[in-house]
């Protein structure tokens, strides 16, 4: 049987994993340790150094010391997110990079970097080869940031065969001997750099996501940045990048040590000008710096329980993942907003590694009856005529998935067909954000007989692909959405936001659009069809039908959908003899023809 490893590819730290006598074991590197710190240090000669080791010259060489990376993985250069003591590169809209030594490196080449030493801490453990892995991401990880992290994984020598939702790594971790058949279980995940909250549903082994929702830009880290900050002012500013990288070194340990401690003592020998830096860290200060930070994760946790269609109370278990979790604030907070104390009978920093192994495990048959389902976080669709997104796939659909519809082209003698792809939910092309588009092209055809096939495919990963045919010829293009929409968190949480806050206007506007798109179809089919059997309606019925005109026309002009659908279906009841004439006139000629 081969063996595939599980990973967890964390902001702070990474943790390596494979199945042994049907447990999920997480692999300790020579000195006996599993958790690897994600840092990498670019030395002034020799090969990078990775993990602790590296961590270490954080406060010696801060610039050519690369932490945290996963907050630039598949993002572009402006979404920068937050502060790092090394240069970043990579014009506005470019992918970004980071520089040590004079050299630039993708986010993509360091997380390799990370995954190269736990594959090495595997392979000496266990004494075989490893080169098939799974990867886990966090939740709302779009198309672009999953695609990088796999790419990590294949220049660090590794066929990566899924990409795992880090919650739903989580969920397996504490599932499969914990909770009943039947189980629905929150998993709020706040590590060093990301935020994810999820609810699952266990039914008889199968794991579904029922919602998530998070944010790529929140967690430990920040926490430590305005501690850094705090210690910084007291310290008297004006610190330089060694003396700021030493600072977080000490507020990382002290924010540890608070964990179990009501305070923690900070010294610094030597640590400006001759001068030595000392301060007592209580956990009321700390709180008092954290409290702004944790709260944000208070609107997702509503936004997924709003999602699922769930109150707190029919949750059957609250779990905690995450280091940042073992903070008595943020225990404090979860229980307060979901009305109960959270399971934290696994290790926070290792249940995301567990879990993956064991998915591990269920790729290479180690491990059985269970099976995984994550769902897609935003709705997808494409751009219809008149500037309206027709949804394809609903936000949360059960993934992987194959979904599709057909469409046909708008107007006579049209050669090809935009596919313009998009991701929001808003009811206008304008409101939402477009991932990609392609062509399709097909034979000339009137109006409406053209007709090209569109499906959406979402694999295991969450990557998207998407599919045109040209129902008559069977040609087709087949494009994979590489990059989708590079925007922060908060960008997502404001479009859902303010998908409910317009959502009676944009329903009103859409619905207006539509019966626009009616009249101006009706309205010149019937001015044609008064020239060609007009003459057999007696004045009354041409001023009845007249009249509809005129109210259509000037409900076009007004703007305002009710009264324009009510005037479009006036006239579709005027005109009913007289489309009943053209009827009868084209077969009245047909069977002149055919009998000549």
């Amino acid at each position: 049987m081969s063996v595939i490893v599980g990973i967890d590819l964390g902001t702070t730290n990474s943790l390596i994993g494979a199945m042994e006598a049907g447990f999920p074991v997480l692999i300790a590197d020579a000195d006996g340790v599993r958790l690897t710190p994600s840092v990498v240090h670019f030395p002034k000669g020799g090969g990078p150094v990775v993990g602790r080791a590296a961590s270490r010259m954080r406060a010696v060489e801060p610039a050519d010391t690369i932490y945290s990376v996963k907050r630039f993985i598949g993002r572009r250069a402006g979404e920068e997110a937050g502060a790092v003591d090394y240069r970043l590169a990579g014009g506005r809209g470019e992918p970004v990079r980071v520089v040590a030594r004079g050299r630039t490196f993708s986010p993509e080449e360091v997380s390799a970097f990370v995954l190269q030493k736990l594959r090495a801490d595997a392979e000496g453990a266990l004494g075989v080869p490893m080169t098939r892995a799974v990867i886990t991401v966090p939740a709302y990880f779009n198309d672009a940031q999953r695609s990088a992290t796999k790419r990590a994984g294949e220049l660090a020598g590794l066929v990566v065969e899924r990409i795992v939702n880090e919650p739903t790594a989580a969920a397996l971790a504490y599932g499969l001997d914990r909770l009943k058949d039947r189980a629905r279980i929150a998993v709020y995940d706040l590590g060093g750099g990301t935020f994810d909250i999820s609810i699952l549903e266990l039914n008889k082994g199968v794991f579904q996501v029922l919602a998530t929702n998070g944010d790529t830009r929140l967690g430990g880290d920040d926490i430590d940045a305005a501690i850094v900050g705090h210690l910084a002012e007291i310290a008297g500013g004006g610190l330089d990048a060694g003396a700021m990288a030493r600072l977080r070194e000490a507020a990382i340990a002290a924010k540890h040590a608070l964990s179990t401690d009501g305070e923690a003592r900070i010294e610094l020998p030597f640590f400006t000008m001759g001068k030595s830096f000392s301060h007592v860290l209580t956990r009321v200060e700390l709180e008092t710096l954290a409290r702004p930070i944790v709260e944000r994760t208070r609107a997702h946790c509503r936004r997924v329980l709003a999602d699922s269609q769930l109150q707190p109370r029919e949750l059957d278990e609250v779990i905690l993942v995450g280091g940042q979790t073992r903070m008595p604030l943020v225990r404090a907070m979860v229980a307060e907003i979901f009305g109960r104390e959270a399971n934290t009978s696994q290790n926070p920093d290792e249940a995301v590694a567990i879990g993956a192994t064991i998915q591990a495990g269920i790729l290479s048959g180690a491990v059985q009856n269970v099976v995984l389902l994550d769902v897609t976080p935003l709705s997808l669709g494409i751009e219809t005529f008149g500037g309206l997104m027709n949804v394809i796939i609903p936000r949360n659909s059960t993934i992987p998935l194959k979904r599709g519809e057909l469409f046909t082209n708008a107007v006579t003698g049209q050669r090809s067909m935009l596919i313009r792809v998009l991701q929001g939910e808003r009811e206008l092309v304008k409101d939402n954000w477009d991932i990609g588009r392609f062509e399709l092209e097909f034979e000339p055809a009137p109006k409406g007989q053209a007709r090209v096939g569109v499906q959406f495919e979402i694999d295991a990963n969450g990557i998207l692909h998407v599919l045109a045919r040209d129902t008559k010829t069977g040609a087709e293009k087949v494009v994979k959405m590489a990059s989708a929409v590079d925007v922060s968190d908060e960008a997502v949480e404001k479009m859902l936001e303010e998908s409910l806050e317009h959502a009676f206007e944009d329903m009103n506007e859409r619905a207006f659009t539509e019966a626009k798109l009616k009249a101006e179809e009706m309205l010149p089919a019937v001015r044609t069809a008064l020239e060609q059997a007009g003459a057999d309606l007696d004045d009354d019925e041409r001023a009845m039908i007249a009249a509809r005109v005129a109210d259509v026309e000037a409900a076009l002009g007004e703007g305002g959908a009710p009264r324009l659908k009510k005037a479009v279906a006036a006239l579709d009841a005027a005109t009913q003899r007289l489309a009943a004439i053209l009827v009868e006139n084209a077969m009245r000629q047909g069977r002149g023809r055919g009998g000549s």
